[in-house]
């Protein structure tokens, strides 16, 4: 079984269901069906490609992700799905690593890849009018390939490159079973079913296990929605055309459907029975807000690429309880997911006890196989089975864990550990604040000094001074006081959205070692 072979079982079963949409298109499962065995028949007979090679794609959010997904892995090779918003630079290095043999793209970044294409000696393809891909397409058979069945549940599916924030992106290799396995836990926790439709609002690259492979195993409807910039109308237009069911959302786009909602968009967003947020924290303070407007549809998911994503959960219920007299979990990441071991460890290894704070680990069969091509950096993070998470946590006596900070962004001051996000948590409770970071910058009697940056809302305002003196009026001790508060424009973010701590930090760091 494979994921390809997915997609064949729901063919047979529901033929005209509606398997795919983006903007005014819509695709059903017998064209997705047709259309993936084409390109299967394409990249083993036209272009000679053999079983475990790589085909990399790099387009915007659009239908054609699913459908190059699906017919690489009938072909039995490894699909690269490539984040559009990475620099070419960074794209020259991951198909360095990949060393895939085929580049599919659109129109929008045929120069750039028609340079990498040279660079690496890849084959080109380009959709859309004027491209090569229909054409190529269209020449193929229809008919289901012998290779179909080729690839096994412990062969490779899929390369997915990380965002990139701790240096060049990783190369993380799952195989089908992997997949697979990931599919149904999904599937259970965000309660996906053949009548679902799941809307892709963050770039595609990041979705491969979490929604595009659950949704096929289910028979679901994937949709594309634009990413290159959030709107909240835009979102409502599409869930209203398409009658959306779920999706998932990062923390900065929930703060700004608060921000743009004129007050009917709980309306226009009733077909949501279940929206996924997580990749960055969340003040609870806005997640109360987003519960009372919205209702209880949310799902909190804490884990990282390595493991698909999901490591624990904050379910739908949780979300009810901590409006009720459970309030701290508004403050937690939830329980451990289904087929997924959390444990929260020393610098031995050995689990700590309850209450205390360690480094969070991850066990499971949806864990990845490792660092493609990279064996001593998958040595430094998989380690005995377990897969490390750099984060700092605790889990409390009903099991549910709570994210402390990560490792490489605490700040050691006079010897002592602080957490970021403690400060972060205090600077949120301004009404004007629409995003905060802090960091550690050089200080040359304690080690480091506290900084925070802070972003405001459209139209609100707020001093530095003011922001300072409520962090002075705060339970925080002395040592967490940040020396200084500085208002930017905007905050760097990675390539899923995350705040990007590593620059914030790099111009005070720079010649020196911390970054």
């Amino acid at each position: 079984m494979n994921v390809g072979l997915a997609v064949n079982r729901i063919c047979q079963r529901a033929p005209h269901s509606l398997a795919l949409f983006d903007g005014q298109r819509t695709m059903d499962y017998a064209t997705l069906e047709g259309r993936s065995n084409r390109l299967s028949h394409l990249l083993r007979g036209t272009y000679g490609l053999d079983a475990g090679e790589r085909v990399a794609l790099l387009v915007h959010n659009r239908m054609e992700v699913v459908e190059v997904l699906v017919g690489v892995s009938k072909a039995a090779m490894v699909y690269v799905g490539l984040n559009f918003r990475m620099t070419e630079a960074e794209l020259d290095a991951v198909l360095s690593n990949a060393q895939a043999r085929l580049l599919i793209t659109e129109p929008e970044f045929q120069a750039m890849a028609e340079r990498l294409a040279q660079a690496h000696g890849l084959r080109l393809l380009v959709l859309d009018e004027g491209g090569s891909y229909e054409p190529a397409l269209a020449a193929a058979s229809a008919a289901l390939g012998p290779w179909a069945d080729a690839a096994f549940p412990k062969d490779p599916f899929a390369i997915v490159y990380s965002s990139g924030t701790t240096g060049l992106p990783k190369g993380i290799l799952f195989d089908h079973a992997a997949a697979l396995q990931h599919g149904a836990v999904a599937c259970l926790e965000y309660e996906i079913t053949a009548q679902s439709r799941y809307l892709i609002q963050i770039p595609h690259s990041s979705c491969v296990n979490i929604t595009m492979v659950p949704a096929l195993m289910a028979g679901a409807a994937v949709g594309f929605a634009e990413s290159r910039g959030f709107n909240g109308f835009a979102l409502c237009e599409v869930v209203q055309r398409h009658a959306v069911t779920h999706t998932f959302l990062v923390p900065t786009m929930l703060a700004t459907l608060l921000e743009q909602d004129p007050g009917d968009f709980p309306q226009r967003l009733a077909s949501i029975t279940t929206l996924g947020y997580g990749s960055a924290p969340i003040p609870a303070d806005r997640l109360r807000q987003l519960i009372e407007r919205y209702g209880p549809i949310f799902i909190q998911l804490y884990g990282m690429a390595e493991i698909a994503s999901i490591g624990t959960l904050l379910r739908k219920q949780d979300h009810v309880a901590a409006l009720g007299d459970k309030p701290q979990l508004l403050a937690s990441c939830g329980q451990p997911s289904y087929a997924t071991t959390v444990r929260v460890v020393g610098a031995d290894g050995a689990s700590v006890a309850t209450g205390e704070s360690g480094e969070i680990v991850f066990g499971g069969p949806h864990t990845m196989l490792g660092y493609f091509r990279e064996p001593e950096r998958t040595a430094k993070s998989l380690i005995g089975g377990w897969l490390h998470s750099g984060d700092v946590g605790r889990m409390d006596e009903d099991g549910y864990f709570y994210i402390v900070d990560r490792i490489k962004d605490l700040i050691i001051r006079g010897g002592h550990n602080l957490a970021p996000s403690e400060v972060e948590t205090v600077l949120y409770r301004h009404p004007a604040v629409l995003d905060a970071a802090v960091v550690g910058t050089p200080d040359d009697k304690w080690g480091e000094a506290v900084l925070a940056l802070v972003t405001l809302k459209p139209g609100a305002t707020a001093s530095a001074d003011e922001l300072l003196a409520m962090c002075r009026a705060s339970k925080l001790s002395s040592i967490k006081q940040p020396e200084r508060v500085q208002i930017i424009a905007t905050m760097p973010r990675n390539t899923i959205g995350k705040i990007d701590k590593k620059a914030l930090r790099e111009p005070f760091w720079a010649g020196r070692r911390k970054v």
